[in-house]
């Protein structure tokens, strides 16, 4: 028996026209390049994205194009994600603090047609102009006003490109299934490999993402994405707050200055926001050293990265406002987990919550997750267990673009099962709390034990004199792997090793107290900022411990 119900495709533009006709009053905020605070409405918001169809018709742009972007967080970014997959084509977003070698082969693996460019990362596309063989338009993201010079002989201004068309757009339907974006990650080692999002996975993870176990996305909150959305869709913001009528502050190439999200986070009234580690230690340390305070915001989403308790302790204590952690990737759209308690906790202690808030969170509808051994037999979920997390769902990745999408193949991140292999290590509590423990790469093997490097890491970031932490397993002679603590410390502090080691044993078992800890200035990081191993196992490579 079939059923009686509309089989309506799943369409990006729907959200759009959803925002336009219930909440066409909503404020979008942005700093861009050439403005310090620009406003306009969800209204307006519709109208130019209508203008911008008009416009990719006009350059030539066709149903399945590659449309490029290099851009930060504000409005004119917000109208390609719409313009671009509403009209049938890719919007591919593009980290532009990726290596220009990696930068040059995404263009042209993806046979971007148009690039859309930031005023502020013009410099870098030409430097790029040699290797851009497949680009065919360059669109400066700004106003006559403030237009650049260039050397490529197609560059045009996006403001007069809007200014030249109407706003009479009919969002076209087809299929769900139709690519609507594309994100290549940015790994440290080979290539960078491509992720294609649908519009029918991009809506059920948005979906997913607005619920009130998730970030509680609603018309009245306002939310302040800093994490980039040139990068895995701003965890789906964009989409989300749209959804919902959620007001949207949008910080521009300032997403790591803590005056400037302060100042939009207070005259805003900004209520939630999300972004990495980092970003939230910045912010933390100017609030501290200015005597300033965030009252609006209640809540913070943080991921990217491991969360140092510390984060969690000092938000909470000091301006009452929740962390929550979550983990994903770039192939998970990327919502895989996120924290928040289940009925039964309301009344755990303060210690007990962080510690669940330090964890990666719980399970999401639509992401189904198991943990194996090295045998590929499932763990059981009892917080003691740990192995390789594999995931499932309806916005996981099946494969790479361009590479094979049969399951088991060595190509494809997809097991003969289904499961896609995350390379992440992890232990799930039995009330579904994961936590992650290391990456397959990265758990460091000792005399037989395993030993998680983010566990060392996550106790040596809480001391008040650390400001980053890495761990790589060395040789050792006796256990075969050790591992080492590098250490960045804050500016004007100073510590020896002997008093990070009486730090840490307090709070690690003796088998993960380091061997070792060195001191250096500054760590290696990838595009995206995570802490690059790769590059520190190079750097350390001849290391010997010291002998005992």
């Amino acid at each position: 028996m079939q059923a009686l119900m509309m089989n309506t495709q799943l369409m990006i533009s729907s959200i759009l026209e959803n925002a336009e006709k219930n909440f066409p009053e909503v404020e979008m905020v942005s700093v861009t390049a050439d403005n310090p605070l620009h406003r306009q409405s969800y209204q307006q918001f519709g109208e130019r994205c209508r203008q911008l169809a008009n416009c990719l018709n006009s350059l030539g742009a066709v149903f399945g194009d590659r449309i490029g972007t290099l851009a930060w967080n504000d409005y004119r970014h917000m109208e390609l994600y719409y313009a671009v997959s509403g009209s049938g084509m890719v919007c591919h977003t593009i980290n532009p603090r990726l290596f220009p070698e990696q930068i040059s082969y995404i263009i042209n693996h993806a046979e971007d047609k148009i690039l859309f460019v930031d005023l502020l990362v013009m410099p870098l596309v030409e430097a790029l102009k040699q290797h851009l063989t497949k680009v065919e338009t360059i669109v400066v993201l700004t106003d006559k006003e403030h237009m650049p010079q260039s050397s490529f002989s197609n560059v045009l201004c996006y403001e007069e490109l809007l200014l030249s068309e109407t706003a009479n757009y009919e969002w076209p339907a087809f299929d769900e299934n139709t690519a609507s974006g594309m994100c290549y990650t940015s790994g440290t080692t080979g290539n960078p490999k491509g992720v294609v999002y649908s519009h029918r996975s991009t809506i059920i993870h948005a979906l997913a993402g607005a619920l009130p176990d998730v970030t509680c996305a609603s018309n009245m909150e306002t939310t302040l994405p800093i994490v980039p959305m040139f990068h895995v869709n701003a965890w789906g913001a964009p989409y989300a707050a749209l959804m919902v009528g959620m007001k949207m502050v949008l910080p521009g190439p300032k997403m790591a200055d803590g005056e400037t999200l302060h100042h939009l986070i207070t005259s805003e009234n900004v209520t939630f926001s999300s972004g990495v580690p980092t970003i939230w230690l910045a912010l933390l340390d100017y609030l501290e050293l200015e005597n300033k305070s965030v009252p609006s915001l209640s809540r913070v989403s943080v991921g990217g990265a491991a969360c140092p308790r510390i984060i969690v302790e000092r938000f909470k204590e000091n301006h009452d406002c929740t962390v929550v952690q979550g983990w994903g990737m770039t192939e998970t759209s990327p919502l895989g987990t996120i924290f928040s308690l289940k009925k039964g906790m309301e009344d755990f202690s303060e210690d007990e919550i962080i510690d669940l808030q330090c964890l990666q969170g719980r399970g999401v509808f639509g992401i189904e997750m198991i943990i194996v051994d090295e045998n590929n037999q499932e763990l059981p979920w009892d917080g003691i267990a740990f192995g390789a997390l594999k995931v499932r769902g309806p916005w996981v990745a099946k494969s790479y673009y361009g590479l094979s999408d049969i399951p088991g193949n060595d190509e494809c991140p997809v097991d003969d099962q289904g499961w896609f292999e995350t390379g992440d290590v992890a232990s799930i509590t039995p009330e579904g709390f994961l936590q992650i423990t290391d990456r397959t790469k990265d758990v460091i093997k000792s005399g037989g034990e395993w030993i998680s490097s983010i566990e060392i890491e996550n106790a040596a970031v809480n001391h008040e004199d650390v400001a980053e932490a890495a761990v790589i397993g060395r040789y050792h002679p006796k256990w075969t792997e050790r591992p080492l603590l590098i250490i960045v410390l804050q500016p004007k502090r100073s510590l020896t090793r002997e008093g990070m080691l009486d730090f840490l044993k307090e709070n690690l078992h003796k088998m993960a107290l380091p061997d070792d800890v060195v001191f250096i200035d500054e760590l290696p990081h990838t595009a995206t900022g995570k802490i690059n191993k790769i590059g520190l196992r190079k750097t350390f490579e001849d290391y010997q411990f010291p002998l005992v």
